[in-house]
């Protein structure tokens, strides 16, 4: 797996290994998922109570969801992070409601601060990113996906002398 390659990059990749790592947690130890989340935790449970199978259901999700976006990391896709960003604020909103509502406990807020600072920090990462590779920081600009395209192995200046083309018929 590669390492982010920009500031947006890494604030995914940050949600996505502890969100595959609180899925595997709720997978593996609900009793602990719904203690950090200020849910009790009944030594026995009401017929039709299927708490356990929600949180299954919520941790097999976040599993697979932290495991998008580490695919989305090691392919640097950034409509996806601008995806997330909306989304993650549409979640903060629900989840703040959902405590202001008393349908969640207090320390549920946490969740949804998470999703919103999370959001947050993708969108300020996002705009460091396209200011940096503008050259507008007084930094050098960095090389994005388009200036790699048809260069051979995705690395090289984005010259035509770098790519496949370049080594044909130098085998003689």
């Amino acid at each position: 797996m590669r390492l982010p390659r920009s500031g947006a990059g890494w604030t995914i990749a940050v949600f996505g290994v502890l969100a595959v790592l609180l899925g595997a947690l709720g997978l593996v130890w609900p009793e602990a998922q719904l203690r950090m989340l200020g849910f009790e935790v009944p030594q026995t449970r009401a017929p039709g109570d299927y708490t356990g199978t929600f949180l299954t259901a919520s941790s097999m999700a976040s599993f697979n969801m932290g495991v998008y976006y580490l695919l989305a990391v090691a392919t640097e896709w950034r409509a996806f992070y601008r995806f997330t960003v909306v989304f993650r604020l549409v979640t903060f909103t629900v989840f703040t409601l959902t405590v202001l509502a008393d349908v969640a406990p207090d320390r549920f807020i946490g969740v949804a601060l998470w999703e919103g600072v999370g959001a947050v920090a993708t969108a300020i990462g996002l705009r460091w990113d396209a200011r940096r590779s503008s050259g507008r920081d007084g930094s050098a600009p960095t090389p994005t996906d388009s200036q790699f395209s048809g260069v051979a192995g995705g690395v090289g200046s984005g010259s035509a002398a770098a790519g496949p083309a370049a080594s044909a018929g130098t085998d003689r």
